[in-house]
């Protein structure tokens, strides 16, 4: 549990980071991580207030952003998400038999910005299009100025592009654009997932960062395609030209920007 700004802060342990904002007006929690991991965290929220939790938000389905939603259940007053996210979680829950483990979101929104307020805090949900799913929301605790861009933002961290549920690596390009010109230099961002060494907050100019990883990716299948590769050999590459930060092993990406670019 780490306060960042205005009662709000974030909560790390397994999974997708989990913010929180905790006040005597109003409870939120953005995502969920696992069962176990929501339970410590409503725990902790217990010992600070007595007050039912008014709201939860997913930024998006997938399972270490999502599996703790049930540890909520009779707790929460409201479960919001973007509709395409929350079809993603039903059809994910189906697909395993595990709808009846699974807490869904009872709100949702299609377009644009949806907002809630929380106490004296006012929590955006903006959706700019499809991106690392085809249901992500940049979250935005507005009076403390705090963003919370799921998935949307793997700080020098190499990426899952979720292809199966919508994703689009040339319109995560400008979802990125988007959300670099809704928010400002003093927005403090938190992200999804960090590469080691690499925090899990930080600001816009992250963004670019990310921004320009995903472009080098495209351009790197692209030219490497016309070169005479294979997938599978541009798959074992363990950094991407023009975007050295994002260490490690390429293959999620690659055969994502393969799959985008070839249909294969």
């Amino acid at each position: 549990m780490k306060v960042l700004r205005n009662n709000v802060g974030i909560f790390t342990e397994r999974g997708g980071t989990i913010a929180y904002m905790i006040s005597s007006e109003g409870i939120a929690v953005v995502d969920s991580q696992f069962p176990d991991q929501s339970q410590h965290l409503i725990d902790e929220i217990k010992k600070q207030s007595e007050r039912k939790i008014d709201l939860l938000v997913n930024t998006h389905h997938h399972g270490d952003h999502t599996a703790g939603n049930i540890a909520f259940k009779g707790l929460v007053n409201k479960v919001v998400a973007h509709e395409n996210s929350m079809l993603n979680q039903k059809t994910t829950a189906e697909a395993r038999g595990g709808l009846d483990g699974q807490l869904l979101p009872n709100t949702t929104y299609k377009s644009g910005v949806h907002r809630e307020r929380v106490g004296d805090e006012r929590i955006a949900l903006h959706y700019f299009g499809a991106g690392h799913t085809n249901g992500d929301s940049f979250v935005h605790f507005e009076n403390a100025n705090i963003v919370h861009t799921g998935d949307l933002l793997f700080n020098r961290r190499v990426p899952y592009i979720d292809k199966s549920a919508g994703a689009d690596i040339a319109n995560w390009q400008q979802v990125l654009e988007k959300a670099y010109n809704t928010f400002d230099a003093d927005t403090l961002f938190v992200y999804g997932h960090s590469g080691e060494d690499y925090e899990i907050t930080g600001n816009r100019e992250d963004l670019k960062a990310f921004q320009n990883y995903l472009a080098q990716v495209l351009s790197f299948v692209k030219k490497g395609k016309a070169n005479g590769k294979t997938k599978e050999e541009l798959a074992q590459a363990n950094e991407i030209p023009g975007a050295p930060e994002w260490k490690g092993n390429q293959s999620r990406a690659v055969q994502a920007a393969w799959l985008e670019l070839f249909g294969e």
